[in-house]
């Protein structure tokens, strides 16, 4: 079942976010696996970042890679993700 996770991560800016996803796309393999849509926001305080994952095992695959990388790259922890599960979704064709 997908889900969509929301997270607002204050003090974060984009180079800092730019630097971590940089990281992420040099990885062997393909750490965002499942990763249906990713959107990366600038808040007056940081950055809210909001994703649609094919199921939370995904997800969560995803957050053991990246969150050893963001520690690494000393962008501050943020606070556990809000997961909700969806409903429905569906993708424009030339959206």
């Amino acid at each position: 079942m997908a889900i969509l996770m929301q997270v607002e991560l204050p003090g974060v800016t984009t180079d800092q976010y730019d630097a971590l996803h940089a990281k992420l796309r040099d990885l062997p393999g393909n750490p965002f696996e499942g990763c249906l849509a990713h959107i990366c926001v600038q808040t007056g305080g940081g950055l809210q970042i909001t994703d649609l994952w094919e199921s939370e095992e995904a997800m969560r695959k995803f957050m053991s890679i990246v969150t050893p990388l963001a520690a690494e790259t000393d962008l501050p922890q943020g606070p556990e993700p809000k997961v909700s599960r969806v409903h429905n979704h569906q993708v424009t064709a030339g959206a």
